[in-house]
């Protein structure tokens, strides 16, 4: 007997402390999945939503976390991973034959497609190499070459989440912040109406794409954004999906300037923070998602949307309370072994 998204299985997200993560476990609790929810936060607010399974787990560079993460999915029954955050999708794509060995589900792109795309320098040289327009970047030792005039950003070469990122506008400026960013790139700066494109690309190479316009952002994070429709962005985005092998649910940043010029600056792997506006305007997304994640056909009639829809969103508190207390009711359930 067939089955789809509304089987409830047991999946485990990591990062549960940042918004992809907290709104993905929030979006699998509603449609009755169980959610072990992962991140080495204690305070992560993902392990207070309603029906989480909370579970400390070591950061991605920690050498215990391999173990870690493949005794959680025996001991707990897991029956799939999704990474929520992009250190976690280095060494999941290690373990996936182990993983897959033990029925653990995992859809991510091959390991080259990984590190294109969480090593930003990589991802410029892919990109440029295939004629896709992406920002001018030099490594630290190049900021000579950077032309006069050129407005830059210096940030981590493997960052996430908008940290450590600096605007300038002189390369003296850029030199120095380069003494302070770990592993730093420099790249120009591209201004424009900056969009983000929700991507489901499914074991066919077959891609959906709900597209949302960033217009105000916080912090690396659009806090107001509306879904439009631009047959160009949508051709560049799934040439970009295409050139980087990228598999499953994604997303996919970048400018159009008032030129017209559309500028990708950058491809996660991962679900986009604001993806609830793509669900709003109609998207399964999550749903197909878990599909293609269990190897069902993913519907792409159910990815279509309607442009227009708005989404607005504001930091709340979402709890205060004894540490202790925490301890003993969310989190003494999921100590790291």
């Amino acid at each position: 007997m067939s089955t789809d998204q509304h089987t409830p299985r047991r999946i485990l997200v990591t990062g549960v402390g940042a918004n992809p993560g907290f709104g993905l476990t929030r979006s699998l609790i509603r449609l009755g999945h169980t959610v072990i929810a992962a991140d080495a936060n204690r305070l992560a607010p993902g392990f207070l939503l309603p029906s989480a399974v909370p579970w400390v787990i070591p950061l991605a560079d920690d050498p215990d976390y391999p173990d870690v993460m493949a005794g959680l999915c025996r001991d707990l029954a897991v029956e799939a991973v999704v990474a929520g955050i992009e250190p976690d999708l280095e060494p999941l794509t290690q373990m996936v034959p182990e993983l897959d060995a033990g029925g653990v589900r995992l859809w991510l792109p091959d390991a080259g497609s990984v590190r294109a795309c969480t090593d930003k320098a990589l991802f410029h040289e892919v990109l440029t190499e295939h004629g896709i327009a992406t920002p001018r970047t030099w490594q630290p030792q190049e900021i000579d070459q950077v032309p006069d005039g050129v407005e830059l950003v210096v940030k981590p070469r493997r960052g996430h989440g908008a940290q450590n990122i600096h605007f300038v506008r002189r390369r003296e400026h850029a030199r120095v912040l380069c003494e302070l960013v770990p592993e730093p790139i420099v790249q120009e700066r591209i201004y424009g109406s900056e969009f983000t494109a929700d991507c489901l690309v499914d074991r066919t190479e077959r891609a959906s794409l709900i597209l949302r316009r960033r217009d105000l952002v916080k912090g690396g994070l659009a806090v107001v954004s509306t879904t439009f429709e631009d047959p160009n962005v949508r051709d560049l985005v799934v040439r970009t999906l295409g050139v980087i092998g990228a598999r499953g649910v994604c997303c996919v940043q970048g400018f159009v300037s008032g030129d017209g010029t559309i500028t990708i600056t950058e491809l996660n792997l991962r679900i986009a923070g604001g993806f609830p506006l793509t669900e709003a305007a109609g998207a399964d997304l999550v749903g197909q998602m878990v599909n293609g994640l269990f190897g069902l056909p993913v519907d792409h009639r159910r990815l279509t949307y309607r442009t227009g829809v708005f989404l607005t969103s504001y930091i709340e508190t979402l709890a205060v309370g004894d540490v202790a207390e925490l301890g003993c009711t969310a989190v003494a359930r999921g100590e790291v072994r």
